[in-house]
């Protein structure tokens, strides 16, 4: 499972990121609105645990931005707000569950789990684009009916592009959604990356899927377009 955690509280935020990290694969965390948007945009995530009362977007403008855009991964609000006019708003906006602080985790854990339970058909999707596919539910990655084999920085990058087709994605980007946002990474590892995986999925007598946006980025072009 996929976890974006959006907490400003340095201290409760160290603590819910070790706690959910022990408990699932994969826990971003990140300390603002607009770094929410942005991961939540650019990569995969099966829930989103937002805090409310977040500098530069709140949480609740977060998932409901979000929301009109398409996201359909699960949306949990973390607040002190108690009223029941707050709930009302917080579920308005898209969000389908609410936790009030304070809390025990394993009350907020097992509401992720309930959450992920209630969310998983929706994961279970296949990213098409001309003769590749990519199969959210299995991770499998086909062209022409074969299977094309990937390693998991490899499968994470053709994910992003082909989730944001015809859209040109940074280098900062693309390095932040892969490695994370603290990691000391070149450009000369995206690039290798990117070298990688169009040996795999393009053929020598073919244009390529991913195509350079000089002094830019990368993004996944549409060949029938």
């Amino acid at each position: 499972m996929n976890i974006l955690l959006a907490e400003d509280d340095e201290r409760l935020g160290k603590i819910l990121h070790h706690l959910l990290q022990k408990e699932l694969n994969n826990v971003d965390w990140v300390k603002n609105g607009s770094d929410a948007y942005d991961y939540a945009t650019y990569s995969p995530y099966d829930v989103l645990v937002l805090d409310w009362m977040m500098p530069k977007i709140s949480g609740i403008d977060v998932c409901n931005r979000l929301r009109k855009e398409g996201f359909q991964g699960g949306i949990l609000i973390l607040t002190a707000k108690d009223d029941l006019g707050d709930i009302v708003t917080g579920l308005d906006s898209g969000a389908d569950d609410y936790v009030v602080k304070p809390f025990e985790f394993e009350e907020l854990y097992a509401r992720i789990r309930a959450l992920s339970r209630r969310k998983e058909k929706r994961f279970e999707q296949v990213l098409q684009l001309n003769n590749l596919s990519l199969h959210l539910d299995s991770h499998l990655v086909m062209k022409d009916g074969e299977q094309i084999d990937l390693t998991k920085k490899e499968y994470q990058l053709l994910e992003v592009l082909m989730r944001n087709k015809e859209q040109v994605l940074t280098r900062e980007q693309l390095i932040e959604t892969i490695w994370g946002f603290d990691a000391d990474i070149s450009d000369n590892a995206l690039d290798a990356l990117i070298k990688l995986v169009r040996k795999k999925i393009d053929r020598h007598d073919e244009e390529s899927f991913i195509q350079t946006v000089r002094g830019v980025g990368y993004k996944m072009r549409d060949k029938n377009v």
